[in-house]
């Protein structure tokens, strides 16, 4: 009997079969496949959108504060009364803007109500053809400002601290300028000729005295300010004097010079 059992278990060469191992059960899901399940699509609730948005604007606005406390580091270590008198010129300037447009709101309201418009526009027309003339230096011009003075007795005032002067000067509202024998216009420039200034192609020499017209309680601050003209010039060991006058005269012309090309669209 167990020699029949054995052949049972016997293929036809003898041999025992091999037992393979059973086949695993089919999982429902794996962690991983659930943790992927749960967190794809993403569902993002309208709270959830709302805090990310409120924090966006926080750090954004976190950022700014920080970038305009350092932008500010400059005047922390200026004295009290400079930083009253730099307060005090661009109270001036925002006072000049206003004025300004106070002055274009009067003229529209002019010609707005004038009885006569063409006349009133002529009027303007005239008006404001002097102060281009002013502008263009071709004709002369009177009324308040200052004079300032330089003198450079080491020769070391260069035409790069001239211009410097000349750009504060306008930011301060100056309306005509002359510098020494030279009226200053909008294309005015300034080159360095070995140790001489010139100006428009013009060699000028020192002491350069600008007339200029303008509010002086305007135009001396502007040049008094810390870091200012008068500070670089004093670094340069050079001296500025500053007078205020309720006349100063500006007589220096350019000549009047008629566009080749340029034409009124009116015409």
């Amino acid at each position: 009997m167990s020699d029949d059992s054995d052949d049972k278990g016997r293929d036809d060469n003898g041999k025992e079969p091999l037992a393979l191992p059973p086949a695993p059960a089919p999982a429902a899901s794996s962690g991983r496949q659930r943790l992927k399940a749960g967190l794809w699509p993403l569902r993002v609730t309208r709270a959830q959108l709302i805090v990310a948005l409120l924090l966006f604007v926080l750090g954004l606005g976190l950022a700014i504060q920080v970038r305009s406390t350092s932008d500010s580091s400059a005047l922390r270590g200026a004295r009290q009364e400079d930083l009253v008198r730099i307060l005090d010129e661009l109270d001036n300037r925002t006072q000049r803007l206003e004025d300004e447009k106070r002055g274009l709101e009067n003229q529209r309201t002019e010609l707005e109500n004038s009885s006569d418009q063409a006349e009133e526009a002529r009027r303007q027309t005239e008006q404001k053809a002097q102060q281009l003339a002013v502008l263009a230096g071709t004709v002369a011009a009177q009324g308040p400002g200052i004079t300032l003075t330089i003198s450079d007795p080491k020769g070391t005032v260069e035409s790069d601290t001239l211009l410097d002067t000349l750009q504060e000067l306008r930011a301060a509202g100056a309306e005509a300028i002359q510098i020494n024998d030279v009226r200053v216009v909008a294309d005015t420039y300034f080159t360095q000729s070995g140790s001489s200034v010139e100006i428009d192609g013009k060699k000028i020499s020192q002491p350069y005295r600008f007339k200029v017209i303008g509010n002086p309680q305007d135009l001396e601050p502007a040049l008094n300010i810390p870091g200012g003209v008068v500070q670089t010039l004093e670094k340069e060991q050079a001296t500025a004097d500053v007078a205020r006058s309720q006349k100063i005269v500006v007589d220096a012309l350019r000549p009047s010079k008629a566009p080749d090309y340029a034409q009124s669209s009116s015409q």
